[in-house]
C-alpha cells in the first residue's frame, strides 16, 4: 500500500497530515521540507517529488514569504510576509494536485518578534477553514527556542488550542539550532545549548497531547543552519532515540516512537546522521541552503556555457547581427535553475528514503 491509497494528491491537512507522518515513521523514511521563495522554486520542488514518486513539504520562511510578495511591498507589521505566505500557499494549492503527489504546506521559523506574521497566517487559515472545512496551510512552525522553556510551552499551547479547532498541525522548537536564519543568529552559542534534554521533550509532549496529537518537535542535537566545515559541528541524532524511550517509559505508552521529530539544519549533514535521525523518529528534514546553491548553479553553468551569447541583445559568436533572445529569455535560464534545484531535491528525498512512496 502506497500513500496515494490513504491520502489524496494535492495539499493535505488535518487527518491526512497525521496519516502521512505516521506512515513515514512506520516505513522508516522522512520528508524533505524545501524552503521556497518564488513560484519557480516551488515548481522545481514539486517536479522533483513527482519524478521520484514521493510526498513533499513546501515551506516559506518569514523572509522568503516577503520576497514572494515582492520587494516593492513594505514589510511593516509583517505585511509583506503575511501577503507573500498567503499568495505562495494559494499558488501551491492551485498546482500541487496536478503533480499527482501529497503536499504538506508549511511556514518555517517564527520567532517571538515575528508573531504578527504567525497571527496573519493563522487568521487566513481560519477564514479558509470557514469556507472550505480545512485550513489554508497544513502546518506552521513556532520557534520560541530563545525564550525560557516555560514561556515556549505556554505560548505554543495558546496557539495550539486555536489551531486544533481548524485541524492545523504545529511544529515547535526546543533547544537551539546554531548558525543564522531569518535574523536569529546563534553562531556563537555555547555548545551545551545545542542539545535538548529528555525532560524537555516529555514536558512538551504532556502539555501538547492534552490538546491534540497534531504536533511535532524540532529537538536540538547539535544542528546548525547552513553549510559547515566537517568537524565543526558534532551531531548526535542518537539522542532522539533516548528522548523517544524516555517519553514512552514515563507515560507507559505502547508506541516505541511516540514523538514526531523534525531535523533542522539538514544541509551539509552526512548520510549516516540523516539515516540515524530517521531511524529514531524524524519525519521531516529542512533543506534550504543546499537548494539555494543548486538553483544558482543552474544559472551559473548556463551563463558560463553561453557567455558569448549573453553580452548584448544582438551579436554573438555566430555573427554580429545574430539575435540572442533565445538565450537571455528568463524562461530559458530560470528553467536551468529549476532543473538543478530539482536534482538536489531528489537527492534529499533519496537520502531520507523518500522515494517510490506513492
Amino acid at each position: 500500500m502506497g500513500l496515494l491509497d490513504i491520502v489524496p494528491a494535492g495539499v493535505i491537512t488535518g487527518d491526512n497530515v497525521r496519516k502521512v507522518f505516521a506512515y513515514a515513521q512506520e516505513q522508516g523514511f522522512a520528508i524533505p521540507a524545501i524552503n521556497c521563495t518564488s513560484s519557480s522554486t516551488i515548481n522545481a520542488a514539486l517536479e522533483a517529488a513527482r519524478d521520484v514518486k514521493s510526498p513533499i513539504i513546501i515551506q516559506f520562511s518569514n523572509g522568503g514569504a516577503a520576497f514572494f510578495a515582492g520587494k516593492g511591498i513594505s514589510n511593516k507589521d509583517e505585511k509583506a510576509s503575511i501577503l507573500g505566505a498567503i499568495a505562495g500557499a494559494h499558488h501551491v494549492r492551485s498546482v500541487a494536485k496536478h503533480y499527482g503527489i501529497p503536499v504538506i504546506l508549511h511556514s518555517d521559523h517564527c520567532a517571538k518578534k515575528l508573531l504578527p506574521w504567525f497571527d496573519g497566517m493563522l487568521a487566513a487559515d481560519e477564514e479558509y477553514f470557514a469556507k472550505n472545512g480545512e485550513p489554508l496551510f497544513s502546518s506552521h512552525m513556532l520557534d520560541l527556542s530563545e525564550e525560557s522553556k516555560e514561556e515556549n510551552i505556554e505560548v505554543c499551547v495558546k496557539y495550539l488550542h486555536r489551531m486544533a479547532k481548524i485541524n492545523c498541525h504545529l511544529e515547535m522548537e526546543i533547544g537551539i539550532t546554531g548558525g543564522e536564519e531569518d535574523g536569529v543568529d546563534n553562531s556563537d552559542v555555547d555548545n551545551a545549548s545545542l542539545y535538548t534534554q529528555p525532560q524537555d521533550i516529555l514536558d512538551i509532549y504532556n502539555a501538547f497531547s492534552k490538546i491534540t496529537d497534531l504536533f511535532s518537535i524540532a529537538a536540538a542535537f547539535g544542528n546548525v543552519h547552513g553549510v559547515y566545515a566537517p568537524g565543526n559541528v558534532k551531531l548526535h541524532p542518537e539522542l532522539l532515540g533516548k528522548h523517544q524511550a524516555f517519553v514512552k517509559e514515563q507515560l507507559k505508552l505502547e508506541h516505541k516512537k511516540p514523538v514526531w521529530f523534525v531535523f533542522h539544519g539538514g544541509s551539509g549533514s552526512t548520510e549516516q546522521d540523516i539515516k540515524t535521525a530517521v531511524n529514531y523518529g524524524v519525519v521531516k528534514m529542512n533543506v534550504d541552503t543546499d537548494t539555494q546553491w543548486a538553483y544558482w548553479l543552474g544559472i551559473k553553468d548556463f551563463y558560463e556555457s553561453k557567455k558569448g551569447y549573453l553580452q548584448a541583445q544582438v551579436g554573438n559568436p555566430d555573427g554580429p547581427s545574430k539575435p540572442n533572445k533565445k538565450f537571455y529569455d528568463p524562461r530559458v535560464w530560470v528553467r536551468e535553475a529549476e532543473k538543478t534545484m530539482s536534482e538536489r531535491v531528489k537527492e534529499a528525498c533519496r537520502n531520507l528514503g523518500n522515494v517510490d512512496r506513492l
